[in-house]
């Protein structure tokens, strides 16, 4: 608010999905950042979006991925490697979305294994380290600065479109 006092902030501590999205009137924003990670939800916001005729950019996964230059704002449609973009394509085309703006990364998410005493497998070959007694797959992690470089390319890319308005 330093920069814009004139700037009107809203903040919301709630999970968004189908049971609590009327609580927030999407029609009232300029812009949508989407960061969710379920996809439930992710598509939920969407669809309200799109209804709404409000702008949105989805972020993808940033899981296991190690490269933030690898990172690319298109269409959902346009994607490739990311396991996210994946189902959200499936989805959206499911219910008729013809194109939504996203951010994803063309890096091959790396693929990690860890057991419960916290010893990674090599990600390497996933069939053998799957052989490994004790081996489980975890849920993506993230190194602490590709979520953040995401979010200033969103960053970015919103201020863009909205000053070219």
């Amino acid at each position: 608010l330093d920069i814009n006092p004139e700037a009107v902030v809203e903040t919301y501590k709630m999970f968004y999905n189908e049971d609590t999205s009327d609580l927030i009137r999407l029609e009232d924003y300029d812009y949508i950042v989407d960061a969710i990670d379920t996809v439930s939800s992710k598509i939920t916001l969407v669809l309200k979006a799109k209804a709404a005729g409000t702008r949105i950019i989805s972020c993808m996964g940033a899981g296991n991925k190690l490269d933030p230059t690898k990172f690319e704002v298109t269409d959902i449609y346009k994607t490739s490697v990311c396991p996210l973009a994946r189902v959200l394509r499936y989805e959206l085309r499911r219910r008729g979305v013809r194109s939504l703006k996203v951010l994803y990364s063309k890096e091959v998410p790396v693929k990690r294994l860890h057991n419960d005493t916290g010893m990674s497998g090599s990600g390497l070959n996933e069939k053998a380290d799957n052989a490994v007694a004790g081996f489980r797959k975890q849920v993506p992690g993230s190194v602490s600065f590709v979520p953040s470089v995401a979010g200033l390319i969103i960053a970015g890319e919103v201020i863009k479109t909205l000053i070219s308005d």
